[in-house]
């Protein structure tokens, strides 16, 4: 085997559990050119992975993308295509891509089925990262479920110290005289949030007790909450919601001591890079998306309605995020800051 397609059509947490995936294969096929195609936005997460050759990207708002995309792969002759995606749009490109080997999934027991040459079943529910790893036996490959993989540049952690410095975290660049805990209070849908009012909550806490510097994370449409959160808590917060790349984001968050947020990309993060998490789940279940590793923190209620989809939450003040309570948070928080 000479060239092999990676093709993970999802978002930036997804592209980040599927990295065991790469490590994997580049451990079994060292010199294998390992091409990897993802949606256009969450490239930047494998921009310094050592097991990645090229990075492609899907540019769905752009009617022709597609068709330019598929000349791109089928002038790479690759040899094999490993779809993690599960979707149809994946499964077409895959069978468009010329690769005489196609592996993927079809959990819904789609017609795609018919566009790969191995279609790996379910055994057994499974976390994401061993989930994806299950695509490799089909090379037989036997994988180590390690760690993720996540690595930023000089130029991003200098970046990074220059912001804090900005918004007045004193010596930011020699390390924080406070310890820095991070919140990103954003998640793609609404019924994903814990309440803003109870992040700031937190963040008083967070700042009475062990004396912490809290920022508040978030894409540029996570501003609002992050601004709700500053202007609820008295301890006055620092928002850095939509003041940094995603490697810029990841720099900062090498330097702080604990990470709370709803379930989202950013939290994968944190655990890929040795930050002890807090994650706050809704609808979708941690034992399949929760943080990879250990040392962490799950606070999640699993209740009879979910898995939902939005916009369907019909519990309104009584949904599964907001009977996560502050006390039982607090308490997650007060543990991992011991150790």
């Amino acid at each position: 085997m000479n060239s092999l397609l990676v093709i993970k059509l999802r978002y930036i947490g997804d592209v980040l559990l599927a990295t065991p995936v790469f490590h994997a294969l580049r451990d079994r096929f060292p010199d294998v050119r390992l091409t990897v195609l993802v949606n256009s936005g969450t490239e930047d997460i494998l921009k310094w992975n050592p097991d990645v050759d090229e990075v492609l990207t899907m540019d769905r708002r752009t009617p022709t993308a597609p068709l330019r995309l598929v000349g791109a792969l089928r002038r790479r002759r690759f040899d094999c295509v490993v779809d993690l995606t599960d979707g149809d749009r994946s499964a077409i490109l895959a069978r468009l891509s010329g690769a005489p080997v196609r592996i993927g999934f079809n959990e819904e027991r789609r017609w795609r089925g018919l566009l790969y040459t191995a279609v790996v079943q379910a055994t057994a529910p499974m976390h994401r990262v061993e989930r994806d790893l299950e695509t490799v036996r089909a090379l037989g490959i036997e994988p180590k479920a390690g760690p993720l993989v996540l690595h930023t540049s000089q130029q991003d952690e200098e970046e990074a110290a220059n912001l804090l410095e900005e918004v007045g975290v004193v010596g930011a660049s020699a390390g924080a005289t406070r310890p820095l805990v991070l919140m990103h209070p954003g998640a793609r849908y609404w019924f994903k949030v814990w309440p803003a009012e109870r992040f700031a909550e937190l963040a008083d806490l967070l700042a009475d007790t062990y004396g912490c510097r809290v920022l508040v994370g978030g894409a540029e449409n996570d501003k609002a909450v992050a601004e709700t959160i500053r202007a609820r808590a008295r301890s006055a917060p620092t928002v850095l919601a939509g003041r940094t790349t995603l490697l810029q984001f990841a720099a900062l968050l090498k330097r702080c001591v604990l990470f709370v947020g709803n379930d989202n990309g950013p939290l994968h993060m944190a655990a890929a890079l040795g930050v002890p998490v807090i994650g706050l789940f809704g609808p979708s279940d941690p034992a399949i998306w929760g943080p990879w590793g250990e040392g962490h923190r799950i606070l999640y209620k699993g209740l009879d309605c979910r898995p939902c989809f939005h916009p369907d939450c019909f519990r309104g003040e009584q949904n599964c995020m907001r009977l996560i309570t502050l006390e039982e948070v607090w308490a997650s928080v007060q543990d991992l800051l011991r150790r």
